[in-house]
């Protein structure tokens, strides 16, 4: 039995293949989270250094707007084409996605946001409790090399299939009347 090409979405093309058409996702994902590592960083600094807050307080609020960034770059760049719905047949451009949508977006990424952070602290935790590598440089490998590359796949999979998922992928049940237009 023949078969054609595998459809572009199939488990079963080419790892090459596969990796190639994720190429440009991957891009505006990284690029995305480039823009919010600096936002992050640069809020914590100020909020630690001038502002005086506590490190955790800084911390938190710097991972908020980190967060914020990266859904904007997500939404707006990356995934624009899974963040609208498509038009009905009579219109010109697509409608705006309804804000309890959006809303839900925002928050089920940052669920995601965190789960990657409570990666790092776990690869962290690991490392310096239980395996008693104890120095500057293993905290950092493990919290901001390991951690983060593993929280980072996290990320890109949560992002890319229980945030921005395409329009066909969401159950019916997820569906609200705004979404029907």
């Amino acid at each position: 039995m023949t078969t054609g090409p595998a459809p572009p979405g199939s488990p079963h093309r080419p790892p090459g293949r596969r990796l190639r058409a994720l190429a440009p996702e991957l891009l505006g994902f990284a690029v995305a989270g480039s823009f919010a590592y600096a936002a992050d960083l640069a809020l914590f600094v100020w909020l630690r250094g001038p502002a005086g807050l506590d490190p955790f307080m800084a911390k938190s609020l710097s991972f908020l707007a980190g967060c914020t960034v990266a859904y904007a770059g997500n939404a707006i760049g990356t995934y624009r084409a899974r963040t609208r719905p498509a038009p009905p047949p009579y219109a010109r451009r697509a409608a705006r996605t309804p804000a309890p949508v959006r809303i839900r977006r925002y928050a089920v990424f940052l669920a995601v946001n965190l789960a990657g952070a409570l990666v790092q602290l776990t690869c962290l935790g690991v490392s310096h409790h239980l395996l008693g590598l104890t120095s500057a440089t293993a905290d950092t490998v493990s919290g901001a090399g390991v951690g983060m590359a593993l929280a980072t796949c996290l990320r890109f999979w949560g992002t890319r299939t229980l945030v921005f998922r395409h329009a066909g992928d969401i159950p019916v049940q997820m569906v609200s009347k705004a979404d029907e237009g």
